[in-house]
């Protein structure tokens, strides 16, 4: 048994906006469901345990590309719009954060009651993780996120992070049950699911093996653990510069929503007739769905579907964020009733934006995108918590002064 990554990020406070948190729950719970539609819940357990593409996925939903708030938020986002279909998706996400990390063993002996997995042996893995971070941590770093990721068939994904208040840093650790499964290797066969190895089951009654060799990891030196991981470290700036993203598959996305005969293709491709700004978004949403795994390499880049909530790399454009949920959303809807034929788009969205990289090889000016994100920022509705804070302010400023 091995740890799958671990993620460095800079230690932020502060809380996600209820405009934003509903958001990034419609959409996260939407490509969960098109990588389940598409790959299955063992693809979605790999890919939740690989650092890079969950920072992925975080920046695609609008939270702040490079903070700790990205494992709260999303695994919050995940849980809140998730559970309340379990039994329709065949996902169960237990505990959180604080005190709802300390209710992860009565929530797997729940599912396990549901679903006649082994609620023992799921709550020995948990705490056995949680062990394992806890001890192979020399330098300060406390657990205070632990999150239980089940698929109905046993198999299981665990994200947890912990703080160091002294360095102002928090490191993420991730976990899947598969013995032999590297998300970040090249081949694009570990993307569609096909088989890399022993899939391990902790629930599973031969699954002793397994559980020895979790205790096995418990007792070995920290840096031996920590050499066999992946490891992503952010840093601490918060402005998005050229260094963070590769500006050739930024550029092909942006050349497939602003090239008038690349624009007009790829909404043939989703079925739909839409601006520039949408395609824009989609095509890095279609990315974090069917993208190869060596393209999640540089996370900041997905921060350009709908920018942050702290304003970098932009505000949160909130008509282009509700329209890529709605075009999610029909496609999925669709799919259920037989026509999979927008969902399918996605897919060769994603397609055609990586062929324009090869052939056209377009090259993004990152601080000339963002400046005409800002520019084009109101009209979007763009927003941020600095602007819930300046209208705050506003409020009490007129609360001192009544008419």
């Amino acid at each position: 048994m091995k740890r799958s990554g671990v993620a460095d990020l800079p230690l932020h406070g502060g809380r996600v906006p209820a405009w934003l948190a509903e958001r990034m729950t419609k959409l996260g719970t939407g490509i969960v469901e098109s990588v389940l539609y598409h790959y299955g819940a063992p693809e979605l357990l790999s890919r939740l345990s690989d650092p890079f593409w969950f920072q992925a996925l975080g920046c695609v939903m609008g939270m702040d590309w490079h903070s700790s708030g990205i494992t709260t938020s999303v695994l919050g986002a995940l849980k809140r719009g998730v559970n309340p279909r379990s039994n329709e998706l065949g996902i169960y996400i237990c505990g959180g954060r604080g005190k709802h990390s300390r209710k992860t063993p009565e929530e797997l002996r729940a599912v396990a009651d549901r679903t006649s997995l082994d609620g023992n042996a799921l709550v020995r893995a948990s705490r056995l993780t949680a062990r394992v971070d806890n001890n192979a941590i020399a330098d300060g770093f406390q657990l205070y996120l632990h999150a239980f990721v089940l698929s109905k068939s046993g198999e299981w994904a665990v994200v947890q992070q912990g703080m160091n208040d002294a360095s102002g840093m928090a490191r993420r650790y991730h976990w899947h049950s598969a013995t032999v499964r590297d998300f970040v290797s090249e081949p694009h066969t570990a993307i569609v699911g096909e088989p890399q190895g022993v899939i391990m089951n902790l629930v599973d009654a031969k699954a002793t093996a397994a559980q020895k060799a979790l205790l096995s990891v418990v007792k070995e030196h920290p840096e031996k653990t920590l050499e066999q991981t992946k490891k992503l470290l952010l840093p601490r700036h918060h402005d998005v510069r050229s260094s963070d993203v590769d500006p050739k598959r930024l550029g092909a996305v942006l050349a497939l929503a602003y090239e008038r005969e690349f624009r007009d293709f790829a909404s043939l491709l989703l079925l739909e007739k839409l601006g520039p700004r949408t395609l824009q978004s989609l095509a890095l949403v279609a990315e974090v769905v069917h993208g190869a795994p060596s393209r999640f390499s540089d996370p900041a880049r997905f921060s350009f579907a709908h920018g942050g909530k702290d304003r970098h790399p932009f505000p949160v454009p909130l008509k282009t964020y509700d329209e890529s949920i709605s075009v999610l959303r029909h496609s999925l809807h669709a799919a259920k009733l037989g026509d999979s034929e927008k969902m399918d788009g996605f897919k060769r969205l994603d397609g055609f934006v990586r062929t324009i990289e090869a052939h056209a090889e377009p090259i993004a000016d990152l601080p000339a995108v963002i400046a005409r994100e800002h520019e084009i920022s109101a009209s979007l509705g763009g927003r941020s918590v600095f602007d819930d804070r300046k209208f705050m302010a506003r409020r009490g400023q007129l609360s001192l002064f009544p008419k």
